[in-house]
């Protein structure tokens, strides 16, 4: 599965308002790696920025307005993302935008061009619920270093949320080759607990234990109808064990 981890920067909260995308940041996962594969673009949205949205991402009208419109990138941008898994932190907000902006072009919604859209903002609630789980909050808890992380930005914010999605997955924590896979630890520690591949101490029945389990069988012999418990008719102890033992396997 090819997967693509993405996110926007807008002039405000509400399309419906007339806010529109001024930043679209991708990246490429595959094989649980970047590709080094990116489409990153900023918009000229044709209006002023609200002055909390530019506190939050700060960029400006006039930075935006030498730039290309999105009727200009939605090729290639559609292109990028035709038929991934489309991983993105709050889908709703950021679906919602795109939808309207190719609804002003006459495109369908985002979703159809598409394989899915998955929101890491809904998992991270399941996993973590109660606790804060914005962007931030969530390289905090995975040990993801975003110190560099000064203003929102659609391309730096994606390529975080991809090491954060990487850890939240339970695949590699980082993006480094040589990490260790958990779920190769997993599988060791469940080896350790089964005792697969250990050399486990073996304790063997001393004289008197032993005569005590014969004087015991002999009185089952006695209590038997045949004459012979169950236990007797067995060519050997370790036969006896084997039917206990494949269920403490499946366990």
């Amino acid at each position: 599965m090819r997967y693509i981890v993405l996110d926007t920067e807008t002039t405000g909260l509400d399309p419906q308002l007339g806010h529109r995308v001024v930043e679209i940041g991708c990246v490429e996962i595959h094989g649980r790696q970047l590709t080094g594969r990116n489409f990153h673009t900023y918009l000229n949205p044709d209006r002023d920025i609200d002055p909390g949205a530019e506190e939050i991402h700060g960029l400006s009208r006039e930075f935006l307005a030498n730039h290309p419109r999105f009727e200009q990138k939605v090729d290639e941008f559609l292109e990028f993302v035709k038929g991934a898994c489309v991983i993105i932190h709050n889908a709703a907000f950021d679906v919602r935008f795109l939808d309207a902006e190719l609804q002003l072009l006459g495109r369908p919604a985002f979703s159809t061009h598409c394989n899915e859209v998955f929101d890491t903002l809904a998992q991270a609630r399941q996993m973590h619920p109660g606790k804060r789980n914005s962007l931030d909050a969530l390289c905090d808890r995975y040990g993801i270093s975003n110190a560099h992380r000064t203003l929102h930005g659609a391309l730096l914010d994606s390529e975080l949320l991809a090491e954060v999605w990487l850890a939240m997955t339970r695949g590699q924590n980082t993006l480094a080759i040589d990490a260790p896979d958990e779920a190769t630890q997993g599988l060791d520690s469940l080896r350790a607990r089964r005792g697969l591949g250990l050399e486990l101490p073996v304790a063997r029945a001393s004289a008197e234990e032993l005569a005590a389990h014969e004087a015991y069988l002999e009185s089952l012999d006695k209590a038997a109808k045949s004459g012979s418990s169950l236990w007797r008719q067995l060519s050997s102890p370790a036969e006896a064990l084997e039917p206990a033992t494949e269920l403490a396997d499946q366990a």
